[in-house]
């Protein structure tokens, strides 16, 4: 039997593309603007689509994550390599970490995604694995020609980074560029003229990754986890 003109080959395949085009657009501008605990209701109401139709796509919350910030992760990883290439150690890590402040300061959802390392959003645990082992090579290379000092290891630097980065959206409603002066003053601690002993060892990654998980319930509705 020919195919009904009213329902051509292909229909709905390209109907089922615009719909995920359409909640993907969405979703980018409501994490965006409001950060990544966004009910999903909300973000297919905004894509004029169904629930359903929602959850077709996108069977959890961390799938659409994932797929939304694709393009923020190979910034990252872009910025990393950058970093990795250049051959003055202090520059790198203050245009690494530079970029990463822009691109969390303009951005609530990626600033969710930096600070939170949710593991069950697709590949975030080797995003977050590469950013580690990208800070790392660069503190070791910083401290072999002298500019950093010696008694600095990784989480160091995550470790104060990353809440000043939890605090940007705050501060960039008061001036776009205000990180530039925090960041300048953090890193400012780790150079090696900073000569005065350090009074208790750091901390490992376990307990980095414990307390961005502790701040996520704090600041989720309730006190407990966003909704699915």
């Amino acid at each position: 039997m020919a195919p009904s003109s009213a329902n051509p080959p292909g229909r709905l395949r390209r109907d089922a593309q615009r719909n995920r085009d359409l909640l993907l657009a969405a979703a980018r501008d409501m994490f965006s603007r409001q950060g990544l605990d966004v009910p999903l209701d909300q973000i297919a109401k905004e894509a004029g689509v169904g629930n359903a139709t929602l959850y077709r796509h996108f069977p959890t919350r961390e799938a659409l994550i994932g797929e939304v910030f694709t393009g923020a992760a190979d910034a990252l990883a872009e910025a990393g390599e950058q970093a990795l290439a250049a051959e003055d150690a202090w520059t790198a890590i203050e245009r690494y970490f530079g970029r990463i402040f822009e691109l969390v300061a303009a951005d609530r959802g990626i600033n969710d995604l930096v600070t939170q390392a949710i593991p069950a959003i697709p590949g975030m645990i080797e995003i977050s694995r590469r950013h580690a082992a990208t800070v790392g090579t660069l503190i070791a290379r910083a401290q072999d020609q002298g500019t950093m000092r010696r008694d600095v290891v990784t989480m160091d630097l995550l470790f104060m980074l990353g809440p000043l980065c939890r605090a940007l959206p705050a501060a960039t409603e008061l001036r776009p560029d205000l990180w530039r002066r925090y960041l300048a003053l953090a890193l400012d601690g780790f150079r090696a003229r900073a000569t005065h002993p350090l009074p208790v060892p750091p901390i490992g990654e376990e307990h980095l990754d414990r307390m961005f998980a502790d701040l996520w319930e704090a600041e989720a509705p309730g006190g407990g986890a966003p909704d699915a």
